[in-house]
């Protein structure tokens, strides 16, 4: 074999081996460029995910704290917060209809979600404080419940006071009788002990010594119930009684100067045959009763 086909064979292996080399260099940068464009899209998708993720975080940030808009009685901000509320769920939709976005949107979408994510945190810090004032207003308003509970008792209770001492003043102005007595006559003024024969009877008794009760004449009205439960009527004598009118068995008037009268005497004549029993004496002045006693006639 001479020489020149030696160095043609020799250069033509050279050929195919550098063209193997040249053609493997370019596979492999290809597989390389695909690779790393895989990646870059990979993590586009990636990054997108991520975005939608937050943003649905962000979104039910904003819808928890929906109702505590009510705590910013300021239009300005209230507008503020549905314009940054509207934004994010614009930004969502978004992210849910495009399956990819450019490296430049998710940046610009990325950019987008720090700057509500910082006015969602500002939101959240002024409900924050707003909630801490209105938890000190009603601390301050059960302490002033409180004080003010703990006054209307007082006053109530001074009310029941003054209502016990008033009422102890008015009874210690009431006149007073002691002594009360029921006695049937004779037509001749004396006793009868026979009540079905009696043809008078008398209510006798004393009016003791008061110095806070106010002197003057004071109209005493008698009424006499008869073991039947009848009152035993006068002469259309009536008198008022706690708002009531009542009728009056008798009456008498009696000059009252804050000294005892003794042996004070009410009649009463009788006009139909009474029975034994049990009758009831009741005196009245002043729209007071004076005295209520049962007494036992016999036959």
């Amino acid at each position: 074999m001479n020489k020149k086909v030696i160095i043609s064979a020799a250069c033509l292996v050279v050929g195919v081996v550098l063209g193997c080399l040249v053609w493997m260099l370019v596979r492999q940068n290809r597989a390389t460029q695909e690779a790393t464009q895989q990646i870059a899209e990979l993590q586009l998708m990636n990054e997108q995910l991520q975005l939608t993720n937050e943003y649905d975080e962000l979104s039910a940030s904003f819808t928890q704290h929906e109702g505590q808009m009510v705590l910013f009685n300021n239009d300005s901000i209230r507008a503020e917060y549905e314009a940054a509320k509207n934004k994010v769920e614009e930004l969502r939709q978004e992210l849910k209809r495009r399956d990819k976005l450019s490296s430049e949107r998710i940046a610009q979408l990325q950019a987008e979600i720090a700057t509500l994510k910082q006015i969602m945190r500002h939101y959240v810090e002024q409900i924050n404080e707003l909630n801490q004032q209105n938890q000190e207003l009603r601390q301050k308003n059960e302490t002033l419940e409180q004080q003010n509970n703990q006054l209307s008792s007082q006053v109530q209770s001074t009310a029941r006071e003054n209502k016990v001492l008033t009422e102890k003043m008015v009874l210690a102005e009431k006149l007073n009788v002691s002594s009360v007595s029921l006695t049937a006559l004779k037509g001749n003024g004396k006793n009868e002990k026979n009540i079905t024969k009696a043809k008078q009877l008398m209510v006798t008794f004393t009016i003791p010594q008061n110095n806070s009760t106010p002197v003057g004449k004071k109209t005493i009205y008698l009424r006499i119930t008869s073991p039947e439960g009848n009152l035993l009527s006068g002469n259309g004598i009536h008198f008022t009684f706690e708002g009531a009118t009542l009728e009056a068995s008798a009456q008498k008037v009696v000059e009252y100067e804050g000294q005892e009268i003794a042996g004070v005497k009410i009649y009463w004549d009788v006009n139909a045959t009474l029975n034994p029993g049990s009758y009831r004496v009741e005196l009245f002045a002043d729209n007071y009763r004076l005295a209520s006693r049962n007494f036992e006639m016999k036959k």
